[in-house]
């Protein structure tokens, strides 16, 4: 006789969190899964407001498809509120989805993730949330961080009132991979789906939803602290091969030898394989450092300091990648560049995504700064508002005319302004660098901007987009990483 327990159907689904996993996958999920309702809520109302934009080149989060997907589900069975009490209340199932920075001050300052509004999340789902709910952590969070989360609900289990109907909760973690600018592709076609948990009737009942078009060999089952764990570390794996491959490119350059051609070779070897083996000014995002840095507080916490001090490195080396493209921009430059205007191609942290968090151009652009240069930035989705912010210096206005010094200039300070195209950032530049591999700069016509330019003009290539000879041909010095040819 069988006596499995028939699934748990879900019918509605809330996720707290509008922002960019809450948002991407609650819209693939409602467009696979049209039967189901799905409600994602946050607090910030503009950004609710710009996720119901009729106009949707107006959506917070730039990523290539989901406008189609957004349009084919908004309004059928997706939709975006504030009323998170009613969201929750209506949900069979609560996805957590906000935002876990690297705590700013305190206990693990700098290490350790900041879970205040995971930890106000799961009090709002105690005391809303009506009979059984599954409540699925889809934040990057912790080791054990589940058991917080089932603390402050079995609390609230024991606390409610006499004559309240019974409420009951499963947890279960289920952490996003995806990769910024693939996003919706990474959804649709995961690699994998990981569900940790210890409730296997909530497990079933999650992965019921995800067969619905990703094949079941696909979706793995975990314990929950197997889980969790996974998450920091595949971002930690990647993030040290990209670390690991610009240390071999600084090699390259004072050898001969060339990067792309090393990473060939090794990627040749179907033990490492291909990918993330493209070096490049750095790894960026909302995930790569704070996860390791999170990994490294863990190891430190739980008595492993030689295990921390090995992720700490991977840090530690994408910020000094940084840092030395910055000198070595001042360097070539005769030693100086105050009063210099240098051209920034590109500000987000890739490209086909308008996410700058830590960007490695904040980093660079704010060394040059320092350093007195007057910068132009262009990024075809980045805002001026947005990088006011992760510089913190507000934008100046654009000089008159190609020559012109502003008096901060005169006086040795560093000043920015953003530029709407690829020439208007270049006119006048004494240099130009490309810091994002956004697609148009494949296609720049060197022969054209170096007429643009102040000679002897340079071109700094962290993404290795350009053609060395095109840019040689063209009258332009070219510095690209991991290139030790003169």
């Amino acid at each position: 006789m069988d006596s499995q327990q028939p699934p748990i159907k879900i019918n509605t689904i809330c996720c707290i969190g509008a922002g960019y996993v809450g948002g991407p996958t609650m819209a693939v999920i409602a467009d696979r899964c049209p039967s189901i309702q799905v409600h994602v809520v946050d607090l910030n109302q503009s950004r609710i407001n710009a996720w119901n934009s009729k106009d949707l080149n107006q959506l917070p989060i730039y990523e290539p498809g989901l406008d189609e997907v957004i349009k084919r589900a908004r309004g059928r069975n997706l939709h975006f509120s504030n009323e998170i009490k009613k969201g929750i209340q209506n949900a069979d199932l609560v996805f957590i989805s906000v935002n876990t920075p690297t705590k700013k001050k305190g206990l693990g300052s700098g290490q350790a993730s900041d879970l205040r509004w995971v930890e106000a999340c799961s009090r709002q789902v105690a005391e809303f949330a009506q009979g059984h709910t599954i409540v699925v952590e889809k934040s990057t969070l912790p080791v054990r961080t589940a058991a917080a989360i089932q603390t402050i609900l079995k609390a609230s289990n024991q606390t409610q009132s006499k004559g309240k109907s019974a409420r009951s909760f499963s947890i279960l973690s289920n952490p996003e991979f995806l990769a910024e600018g693939t996003a919706i592709n990474d959804l649709e076609n995961p690699d994998r789906v990981l569900i940790g948990g210890e409730d296997s009737e909530a497990i079933e009942a999650l992965a019921l939803i995800y067969m619905k078009w990703v094949a079941p060999e696909k979706i793995l089952r975990t314990n929950l602290w197997s889980s969790e764990l996974s998450k920091l570390s595949a971002n930690a794996f990647l993030a040290q091969r990209i670390s690991s491959i610009n240390a071999v490119a600084s090699l390259c350059e004072v050898t001969g030898a060339d990067v792309r051609e090393v990473s060939k070779a090794i990627g040749t070897d179907s033990r490492i394989g291909t990918r993330f083996l493209n070096s490049g000014p750095g790894f960026g995002g909302s995930c790569f450092q704070k996860d390791i840095l999170n990994l490294v507080y863990l190891c430190h916490h739980f008595g492993l300091p030689e295990v921390a001090d090995y992720w700490e490195s991977v840090v530690n080396l994408n910020t000094w990648q940084q840092h030395r493209i910055a000198k070595l921009v001042v360097k070539n430059l005769f030693g100086t560049v105050t009063g210099k205007r240098l051209a920034v191609l590109g500000f987000a942290f890739k490209a086909d995504t308008n996410d700058t968090r830590e960007s490695p151009a904040i980093r660079i652009s704010k060394d040059l700064i320092e350093e007195g240069a007057q910068i132009s930035i262009f990024d075809p989705k980045v805002k001026q508002k947005q990088i006011e912010i992760d510089l913190g210096i507000a934008a100046s206005p654009p000089p008159n005319k190609k020559g012109d010094l502003s008096q901060a200039a005169l006086n040795g300070e560093g000043t920015w302004w953003q530029t709407s195209n690829i020439r208007d950032a270049i006119d006048g530049a004494d240099a130009l660098l490309i810091l994002t591999e956004w697609d148009e700069f494949f296609h720049i016509q060197w022969d054209e901007i170096a007429v643009l330019m102040r000679h002897p003009a340079w071109v700094f290539d962290a993404r290795a987009v350009v053609d060395p000879v095109a840019v040689r041909s063209a009258g332009l010095k070219l510095w690209r990483i991991g290139d030790g040819s003169e």
